[in-house]
Formats: C-alpha cells, structure tokens, sequence
C-alpha cells in the first residue's frame, strides 16, 4: 500500500466515509452489461447450488440446483446457465467493423495489408469478487470438455452441445480477467475499490457489503458503523441481513435453513411423492441469498456510472474486443478447446503480455487520471512544475538537431540520477523524451529535450515548452514495449517441451488435439 493509499484511508475513517482515489473511471462499462452472482455447496467443490443472471436488474433470471449431489440436476442447471448466457455472447458476434492489418503472405513471406474483421463490441460480464473469477474459470475447465449426447449418446451424464461450447466461453473469459486493464470479465469489489479508498483493510474490502456501505453509507451512518452491520447483522431468523457476495454461503444459512429444506426435498423424491413444494421452498431461500448481492452489484455499476471514463479505457477495451473476436474465430473455425495446461512457450508468452499490460495500464492511468498522477509524484516518479528557463542548443554531428536545454522549478521530490531518460506527454498524444541534465539551484531540475520536435532545425510549434508553462515529466515509459520474441515451440530445448534430440518424432502442428482436449 502507497502512502497516497494510506492517507486516503486515514481520511475516510476521519471522515466516516470512502475516499475517491481517482477522478475518472479507468475501465470500460458496457451499456448492457451481464450480471452473474452464483452459489457454491459447501463441502464440494465447484457443484453449483444456484444463480442469478441477466442483463436487466428488475429481472434477473433464478437457476437452483435444489439437489447438488445429483449429477443430473447439475448438468440440467448448466444446460440453463448456457441458454440464458450463449444467446447474449452470440448477438455481438456477427456486428462487426474492418480494421487494416498485416499478415505473410505465404508464398512470398513477406507482410502484406490485409483488411481484418473487428467485432464492433463485446459482451462484459460483471461479477460480485475475485472468488467468482474463480468459480467462472473452474466452471469453464469443468465443462469444455464434456461429452455431448451427439458425439457419445452411451457417455455417462452427456451434455447439450452448448454446455461444452459454455465452458470455452467461460475459460476465455477467465483467462482474459487476467490481463491487467481488461474489462471483459470485472469483479465489483475490485473496481470500486480501485476508484474509492475505505477506511478498513484491502481484505475487508473485498466483502462488496461492507465496501458499498463505506462509499454510499445510509442515511445516519457512518462507513464504519454500516460496514460492521453489512459484515455481521442478522434478523430474527438468525440468518445475515447482508448475505455472502458467494460463491460460498454463509454456513448458518446452511445449517438453518437449505439443509432441512434440503432433506424435506430428498424425502419427497425417495417416498415418489411430489417435491415440487420443496423445491419451491429451496428456490425461495436462494433467491433471498441472492438478490442482495445481485442488488448490491447493479448498485456498484451506479456509483461506476457518475465518473467518466478515462481516455485509454477505450483503447484497453479495444485489445478487449479483438480478444473477443479472436476466440470467436477459433470457435467458429472448429479448433479443438484450451488445453488444461499451457505449453511452456505459451505460458511465457501469456507472462510476458501480462507484466506489458501491467505497465502500460500503470502509465496510463496515471496520464488519465490527476489523483494517479498525484500518487506516482509522491512516490517519487514523476514531477511537475513551472518553466523557469529555456536555452536553444543543438546535437554534434554532421546533421545538428536541436536539444533545448529546459529548466524546471519544482517542488517534488523525484529519484532521478544524472542522464536519466523522463517522458511527458504532448499535447498531440505523442511522448518527448528528455534527459536529466543536473540540478541548478534548489527546487530546479534541467533537462535535455531529445526527440518530439519534429524533423527540422527548427521545433515545430508546441514541442517546446516556454517560460511559465505548467509541465508534467515521468520518470516511466508511457507506451512500454514488450520483451525479446520468443521461439516457437519447435525450437525450445527438450526441457521446455520441444522435440528431445536430432531423432525425435515431427512435432504436431499447434492446432492438434492434446490429450487434455479429450478428457
């Protein structure tokens, strides 16, 4: 935790309420976003006990599992989650715009511009915390590679064709809210935690309740006062007034109430009598599980909508769409389903994108956004002030290019050394890079301009900063570029997967089934 972080909730206890931390909203929210709050059983791992899902907050649709142990149920409570979940995917697949691109050309190898196919939006999927990022990541592992009744009608328990076709979705989506800046699939605690500081720990934070109840506390209250009794109160029933966000259930709530309906359930369909009143009951105690936390995320998605969006979330969203569209076009092309673990030159690949989408979403935020901006100063990377001086020099060489010495009158406090590259952004969207050059007296740094002045002797206008301008440096790229290419998977070691010596077989091609793409 920075000290700007720590002051911010120094603040909200003073004051009794959240903090902002931010003064845009740094990730994309769609117009029609899908909402997906699921229950686990306790004791079971990954079996479904019920959900609430849609696009439309005053009509979520219910899904129950009122037994869990029965396979049959669960895959009938799959089957559902697909139909409610495939035909939204399905609509922005097919609304699409053209973007240039380049690919090699087979025959000649050489690159050539071709025009390539972008879906023109993507559907986002809103879920309550981090924990159900997992349970969406579990779900799709779970079921994508599931036999279907068309390909093995004797399979035990086979599913629909689209509860498989889910579970690619599914792992897509989990697999890409790993990304650091995406928005394809946002936790809400997460993302308003982002926006707002509390006045308790990161780990309380993560209970959505008591996170809303700091930034919009009910009338009377303070964060602190509503955050225990979203943490902690119950009515008379004995069950909490603020249930669990899930996947996991609140075990009073288990032991008190799903349980017995539970077994009232499992009596009727043993005795051939009618479970239908049971099943009833179970339906009406996990809606009143639910809705709060269905309510509670709508609710979140409202406190999001009153900040605008920042300038680069509609760049990161992009990546977020050819994301999209290019999971469609493998579905589409009849690809086999993720392998359950990477190859070693993928996985490498997937860390080397994520540590570059890290830092370009750091550097980011921070240009979007004058509070971020505030924070990297403090931390001594970055620095701003007025332009006390500006002295015309030029390159040796034979073609001298101009490198304008400016001063800087500051009062922060940045980790620079001599020579140090910082960057600011210029009115234009470029970055001008320049090179610390020394301090000249107390609170002044000097910098050397080296590029963004355009290609003549003389700056082109607005590329050097005048005397009493207001300027920003960092001392961070604002466009971090990735690391070296990595090999193919042919061409890595034994070790790391690659074929074993000069008699090893002919490696597959990349596109073959794996034995994991059959289990």
């Amino acid at each position: 935790m920075t000290l700007f972080t720590t002051l911010a909730r120094a603040q909200a206890v003073a004051a009794g309420r959240a903090q902002p931390v931010a003064t845009v909203r740094h990730r994309h929210l769609s117009e029609r976003p899908m909402v997906f709050v699921p229950l686990t059983t306790a004791g079971e791992v990954g079996a479904p006990l019920g959900a609430m899902v849609g696009t439309d907050r005053d009509d979520p649709a219910l899904l129950v599992v009122p037994q869990p142990r029965d396979r049959t149920l669960r895959f009938a409570f799959l089957a559902d989650l697909a139909a409610h979940l495939l035909p939204h995917l399905s609509g922005y697949e097919d609304v699409v715009e053209h973007e240039p691109g380049k690919e090699t050309d087979p025959a000649t190898g050489r690159k050539v511009t071709v025009e390539r196919q972008l879906c023109a939006d993507a559907p986002q999927l809103i879920v309550a915390n981090p924990a159900v990022v997992e349970y969406v990541r579990l779900l799709g592992r779970s079921t994508r590679f599931r036999r279907t009744a068309e390909e093995d009608p004797a399979a035990p328990h086979p599913v629909p064709s689209r509860v498989p076709l889910l579970g690619r979705w599914l792992t897509h989506y989990g697999e890409r809210a790993r990304t650091p800046g995406s928005a394809l699939l946002v936790t809400m605690t997460q993302l308003l935690a982002r926006h707002w500081a509390t006045g308790q720990s990161a780990a309380e934070d993560q209970h959505l309740g008591a996170l809303l109840a700091w930034i919009d506390p009910p009338d009377g209250l303070d964060g602190a006062t509503a955050a225990r009794r979203a943490e902690s109160a119950r009515g008379a029933d004995g069950l909490l007034l603020t249930p669990p966000a899930g996947p996991a259930t609140d075990p009073v709530f288990d032991n008190v109430a799903l349980a017995p309906a539970m077994a009232r359930y499992d009596a009727a369909r043993e005795s051939g009598g009618d479970p239908g009143p049971a099943e009833r009951e179970i339906r009406d105690l996990l809606a009143g599980q639910l809705r709060p936390t269905w309510d509670a995320v709508w609710h979140g998605v409202d406190l999001l909508r009153t900040l605008p969006e920042a300038a680069h979330a509609a760049e990161r969203w992009k990546g977020d769409r050819w994301s999209f569209t290019g999971h469609r076009d493998r579905v589409r092309a009849g690809e086999p389903p993720q392998p359950r673990l990477d190859d070693a030159v993928t996985a490498a690949r997937k860390l080397a994108g994520r540590e570059t989408a890290q830092a370009r979403l750091d550097a980011q935020e921070a240009l979007d956004d004058p509070l971020v901006m505030a924070e990297r100063r403090l931390a001594g990377e970055a620095f701003a002030g007025r332009v006390t001086a500006v002295e015309m020099a030029y390159s040796e060489g034979r073609v001298a290019r101009p490198r304008p010495l400016v001063t800087v009158e500051v009062a922060d406090r940045p980790l620079l050394a001599e020579g140090a590259k910082v960057y600011r952004a210029l009115p234009d969207g470029r970055t001008q890079e320049a090179e610390f050059t020394g301090g000249t007296a107390p609170g002044a740094l000097t910098l050397r301009l080296l590029g963004g002045m355009g290609r003549g002797k003389v700056p082109d206008a607005g590329t050097v900063p005048v005397v009493g301008d207001q300027v920003c440096w960092t001392l961070f790229e604002h466009a971090p570029r990735g690391g070296p290419e990595l090999p193919d998977a042919e061409a890595t070691p034994w070790t790391h997967g690659g074929p074993s010596g000069p008699g090893a077989a002919t490696p597959e091609p990349a596109d073959a089934p794996t034995a994991d793409d059959f289990l």
